[in-house]
């Protein structure tokens, strides 16, 4: 099978960008802060209610599973329609899912089934919205801009780590949980004003170059499949994914049978690894990689080692634990950015929603079966060695592509 070849166009955003840029992601920043909020109330919720394994699991799938089947169909409307308007739309449909809660809350008739539906749902509208965010910052920013607005949005990632965690443990010391959830509601209006006062460029289809809505689907899966580094790369990535997402939804359980920590531990691991990552964008923002290939595979590679140290630290450790959760989130933005920025900077803007969709499906595809996994190895195993296998059989993985030729080669084919 031959492989394709990437040839994006350049774009002039304007002498205004600027402007336009940080009113959007100052936007963007405080809705996804709001939604890790109520993200880490619920999970907390969950644990102290059932204190179950195959609970959490659950709740990660029906907050995964939704994104990965109409990850491509996102990405296609993405590239097809306004992105500013699904952006608009998808956040007021999850505010309204999160109203539904607080009332439920509130009345005191909150069943789990509640939860995973509204999760349920507002994972459904992340399909349309991510895609078509992550396609807009091409179009928000000049050409060399990229690389450094990719590091910026991963330190957004650590940021919402850093704020949502100690603010979602303060909120539920001090206020019932419908009011803690009820930010998520005001955050989410700040994400959507800027996108009402600012244009976002985008390079629509003429009506006779469309090939037709499963034409266009289908096109954003050749873009990948006929490209062997593209290929490889995204096969690596599920695998990565699938052995290290479990983690994340597990690391409250981790610290309460491990550790014997309650939330607000869990929200100080949690907050140091969001400052890790904060850090982590922050230096791929100011030092963007040349070989952003290179840095992408290491990255992972040395960020998974640390996860598995954290399954290695002793139950009076927890001090150290947190170091390395801290210090693997800050490596896995030095790899995860570059990673953003690659595809931004190769693959043609009218194609970006599908191809970087496609990511997004292959990942959350991935993230579920990880979850179905690790469900029963977590019981047969235990949390602390659950973590030092996913960890180090993720690392081996990541390595894997130094080998490949065609992924090594894809910035210069490119």
């Amino acid at each position: 099978m031959s492989s394709v070849e990437l040839r994006p166009a350049a774009y002039d955003p304007g002498p205004d960008w600027a402007l336009r840029f940080w009113s959007v992601f100052g936007g963007q920043a405080s809705s996804l802060i709001g939604s890790a909020l109520t993200q880490f109330v619920l999970l907390w919720w969950i644990t102290d209610t059932t204190g179950s394994v195959s609970a959490l699991a659950l709740a990660g799938l029906f907050a995964l599973l939704p994104q990965a089947i109409l990850g491509p169909i996102g990405g296609a409307v993405a590239d097809r329609y306004s992105r500013r308007l699904i952006m608009i739309v998808s956040d007021l449909i999850s505010a309204g899912c999160m109203m539904v809660l607080i009332a439920l809350f509130l009345a005191g008739t909150v069943e789990l089934w509640h939860i995973y539906t509204m999760m349920f749902i507002r994972s459904a509208m992340q399909a349309f919205q991510v895609p078509a965010a992550a396609a807009s910052t091409a179009m928000l920013v000049p050409q060399d801009f990229i690389p450094r607005a990719a590091g910026l949005n991963q330190s957004l990632q650590g940021l919402m780590l850093i704020a949502a965690a100690p603010l979602g443990a303060l909120a539920m010391a001090t206020m019932p949980i419908g009011y803690a959830l009820a930010i998520d509601v005001v955050t989410a209006i700040l994400g959507i004003v800027p996108l009402l006062i600012f244009r976002i460029p985008q390079e629509l289809p003429k009506a006779e170059d469309r090939a037709g809505f499963l034409g266009e689907l289908r096109e954003g899966f050749d873009v990948v499949w006929r490209n062997r580094g593209l290929r490889w790369l995204y096969l690596l990535m599920a695998i990565v994914v699938m052995c290290v997402m479990p983690s994340f939804t597990l690391v409250p359980l981790l610290v309460k049978e491990h550790f014997g920590g309650g939330a607000p531990e869990v929200a100080l691991m949690e907050g140091m690894a969001g400052l890790g990552m904060f850090v982590g964008g922050l230096l791929a923002a100011a030092f963007p990689p040349q070989r952003m290939i290179t840095w992408v595979l290491w990255g992972f590679a040395i960020s998974s080692l640390l996860l598995g140290a954290v399954g290695l630290a002793p139950s009076n450790g927890l001090w150290l634990a947190t170091l390395f959760w801290s210090l693997s989130g800050l490596v896995y933005m030095l790899g995860n950015a570059p990673m953003i920025a690659l595809l931004q900077t190769t693959v043609p803007n009218h194609l970006q929603g599908r191809v970087l969709s496609l990511l997004t499906t292959v990942m959350a595809l991935a993230a579920p079966i990880g979850l179905a996994l690790a469900t029963p190895l977590g019981e047969l195993l235990g949390i602390q060695l659950l973590f030092v296998v996913m960890g180090f059989v993720s690392a081996a993985v990541s390595l894997l592509g130094l080998a490949s030729k065609s992924v090594m080669n894809l910035e210069r084919r490119a």
